[in-house]
């Protein structure tokens, strides 16, 4: 329980800071330039025979050196003009990403950058897959204009309600898409060696690693087929909800920036709450679940008022009873936000109204 001693959940950002953060989101989702790791730069080459070359170099996702090779003659010549005007606009925003970053916006690590700005590249927001949990959590906050903990976590969670609406169906699955990086990614061998891997690691000793998931049909958690990605993903309960509303915004980085599509703030919310009830011996995980809900309800309260009431509403029945255990612990969070717990309290009340009813009806 927070005492007398209680601090708020969030503090608001200057107004200047989230303009420069509104104008940074507004020049990456008009199609900036994105590179999978550092911008890098160029360099001219001879080989044996005294042709000149052209290559990039920068770091990628692993933080090691890479180069690509961009040709000769010609055809090297206006590949290299072109990545050349590219790193100097993603360079030229390097010195505001790092003010932002020292001013409390959440920002992803190396790792996590290259590998969501490899799916970018490859289009799977735009073709509809969402940025779920942590990273998520991190992306909405800087929306909002608030400074909260920050988040540490080696997951990453993207999500897809249907068939990705890709213009033309890829040609590499999402494996490939991962390792393009800069990552050495492989597929994960869960318990049972019969069901396909839906998540993907960092070879070695690391402990980064994605899953792919998906909407289940029912309480059931299931392996399923995701044929556009040539891939396998975990259906989850309850995850239709959240995915139902989505937006793009801005994932920041130290190195770069990249838009993805995330939930609405208000379902990311209501829906951790549920999350948090439905694991099993993950207390820190469900401990983290809650704190991230009442940070972004203390903050919806307060900011956009209706926001949480509408997605109580919308939340589907079966999932009411999980949100009715969760809700004391983040109220209980939430102390210094009166006016997002009076919403909280008084969207669910008219649902736990229409659940009594129920119970006590004869059949």
């Amino acid at each position: 329980m927070r005492g007398a001693d209680s601090m708020p959940l969030y503090h608001s950002i200057p107004a200047a800071l989230t303009t420069l953060y509104g104008s940074i989101d507004g020049h990456a989702r008009s199609g900036a330039p994105v590179f999978c790791g550092s911008a890098g730069s160029l360099s001219q080459h001879r080989n044996q025979n005294g042709t000149e070359y052209h290559v990039h170099r920068f770091y990628g996702g692993d933080g090691k050196q890479q180069e690509t090779y961009l040709g000769t003659g010609e055809e090297g010549k206006k590949k290299a003009e072109v990545i050349r005007a590219q790193i100097a606009e993603v360079k030229a925003l390097l010195p505001e990403l790092r003010l932002l970053a020292r001013e409390g916006f959440q920002t992803a690590d190396q790792k996590t950058y290259a590998t969501l700005a490899s799916l970018h590249k490859h289009g799977l927001f735009d073709a509809g897959a969402t940025l779920v949990g942590s990273h998520a959590f991190g992306v909405l906050v800087n929306q909002m204009g608030v400074r909260a903990a920050a988040y540490a976590t080696e997951d990453i969670d993207v999500a897809r309600k249907e068939t990705l609406a890709f213009p033309h169906l890829p040609e590499k699955g999402f494996l490939d898409m991962l390792r393009d990086s800069g990552i050495h990614f492989v597929e994960v061998s869960g318990l049972d060696l019969k069901k396909p891997s839906s998540s993907f690691k960092q070879a070695g000793a690391s402990r980064f690693h994605v899953d792919l998931l998906v909407p289940s049909a029912d309480a059931k958690v299931r392996v399923v087929g995701v044929p556009e990605l040539k891939a396998h993903a975990t259906a989850l309960p309850f995850l239709g909800y959240v995915l139902g509303q989505t937006q793009t915004v801005t994932l920041l980085s130290r190195e770069g920036c990249c838009p993805v599509r995330v939930p609405v703030a208000e379902r990311f919310a209501i829906h951790k709450l549920v999350v948090s009830r439905l694991r099993t011996n993950r207390s820190a995980k469900s401990g983290k679940d809650i704190f991230q809900a009442a940070v972004l309800i203390a903050a919806l309260g307060d900011k956009f008022p209706g926001a949480i009431g509408q997605a109580v509403k919308d939340l589907p029945v079966s999932a009411r009873r999980h949100l009715f255990a969760a809700a004391s612990a983040a109220l209980d969070l939430m102390q210094d936000h009166p006016r997002a717990c009076e919403e909280l309290r008084e969207a669910m009340e008219p649902l736990k109204k229409k659940a009594g009813r129920r119970q006590g009806t004869k059949p």
